[in-house]
């Protein structure tokens, strides 16, 4: 896995060209097969982007995906799990200073962020995972998100149009 997600990062901007493309209706899928099934295939779903995310990008499921903005790499592979930059411990060769036989989680998210669009939103502060969505699917939990940010306009612009 560990060198899967040295690629990744490697080939950053190419993943991201692709992640752009597959976002929109990979959301819209999870929101149609939400709205018509309900919570009936979350399983199966949260199963694929398990094993999927996991032999792309060694991800761990922590159920916050942030691998768009850390240049396509899970920083919940740093044996500290550290979200927001490397911990002061990174060796002078660029290696962790738990697993000195590994680079460091964030050294290669920062080489991979470089090459991105945006390659600034890996300065963006992260919030602490939150540990309940471990394990769950963050495609499933990001089309609900935007679908609920799409109804509550929805009912804003109704609203506005009333008053």
């Amino acid at each position: 896995m560990y060198s899967l997600r040295r690629f990744a990062s490697k080939h950053s901007k190419a993943y991201e060209v692709v992640y752009k493309f597959v976002e929109p209706p990979i959301l819209a899928s999870l929101t149609w097969l939400n709205k018509v099934a309900g919570d009936r295939f979350d399983k199966p779903i949260t199963w694929m982007e398990k094993h999927t995310k996991g032999a792309l990008f060694d991800c761990q499921m922590c159920g916050n995906c942030v691998l768009s903005k850390t240049g396509m790499t899970c920083p919940m592979n740093c044996p500290k799990t550290i979200r927001n930059g490397p911990c002061g411990g990174v060796r002078a060769n660029g290696n962790c200073e738990v697993k000195p036989e590994m680079k460091c989680v964030w050294v290669e998210a920062w080489g991979g962020a470089s090459k991105m669009r945006n390659p600034q939103e890996i300065e963006l502060v992260q919030f602490a995972v939150d540990r309940s969505h471990q394990g769950s699917s963050a495609w499933i939990r990001l089309a609900k998100e935007r679908d609920k940010e799409k109804q509550d306009r929805k009912q804003a612009a109704i609203a506005e149009d009333v008053s």
